[in-house]
């Protein structure tokens, strides 16, 4: 098994993926280029494309059962949509910081889009930069009228 390891430009960022196949054991975002192929549906996401990740698995498994059931939930909501830290909390069992820790901790974003995630008062974290949330958000929500899964 082979890993590939590459970038794709999201804005000033770039996307940095490490993956093979439809498996993608690493997402994060730089300023700094790398060389290398990202997986076709990431790099048409990036480009505004209407595109459906949940197609794409994690090969980074979440540290216990807590972040499981967190990182699963979160998969489950839907393109364009956004849910509270809150509301993950209440439908897996935990609380709203345990929440944010396990989402400061997601190894994937995108595949486990954690973007879809605010606070109730705002967006609330991104790493590196909470400015990306927000891009990545309008960029569903202008594609999410013509958007099926």
């Amino acid at each position: 098994m082979e890993i590939t390891e590459g970038s794709a430009r999201f804005g000033l960022w770039f996307v940095h993926v490490r993956w093979y196949g439809a498996v993608v054991h690493r997402v994060r975002f730089s300023r700094n280029a790398i060389t290398g192929p990202v997986p076709v549906l990431i790099s048409r996401y990036l480009a505004g494309q209407q595109v459906d990740l949940t197609s794409l698995v994690s090969g980074s498994p979440p540290p216990g059962e807590t972040y499981a059931r967190i990182y699963q939930e979160v998969q489950n909501i839907p393109y364009g949509e956004t849910v509270t830290y809150g509301e993950i909390a209440e439908r897996t069992g935990t609380a709203p910081r345990v929440v944010g820790q396990a989402l400061r901790r997601n190894p994937v974003p995108l595949v486990v889009p954690c973007h879809r995630v605010v606070s109730r008062t705002g967006p609330g974290g991104f790493t590196p930069d909470p400015e990306i949330k927000l891009w990545l958000l309008e960029l569903e929500r202008r594609n999410k009228r013509s958007f099926t899964r």
